[in-house]
């Protein structure tokens, strides 16, 4: 299955396993690791949804800021070729680095329409 749960701004995955006939998902992109576990999508959900909220209580009951899925930082390794046409296609622009890529990515996704970029 590709679809996620989400609440509270966190992903959780949906997976079956045939050996104990159950549904089971963990939070995603965290590094703390959160799994569990239902019979039905329904229970499944309503367990996710029980993770997260004992997850965050735990975390303001210990005074600790608890992981967030997806930073907003990405490193990437592009190469020098690439980075170089990056860069050249950047300054044409006008725009910084950052703002071509997520430009990019923007599109690629249609997140949003193209801005001219």
């Amino acid at each position: 299955m590709s679809d996620f749960l989400k609440y509270k701004g966190y992903l959780g995955s949906v997976e079956y396993s045939a050996d104990d006939n159950c549904l089971f998902g963990k939070v995603m992109f965290i590094k703390s690791l959160l799994m569990y576990e239902g019979e039905t999508l329904q229970e499944l959900e309503e367990m996710f949804h029980e993770t997260i909220d004992e997850y965050l209580a735990d975390c303001e009951a210990e005074g600790i800021k608890p992981n967030v899925p997806c930073s907003g930082v990405l490193n990437l390794r592009l190469g020098h070729s690439r980075y170089l046409a990056v860069a050249e296609q950047a300054n044409k622009l006008g725009v910084s680095i950052n703002e071509l890529i997520c430009s990019a990515i923007d599109t690629r996704l249609n997140l949003c329409p193209p801005n001219g970029l």
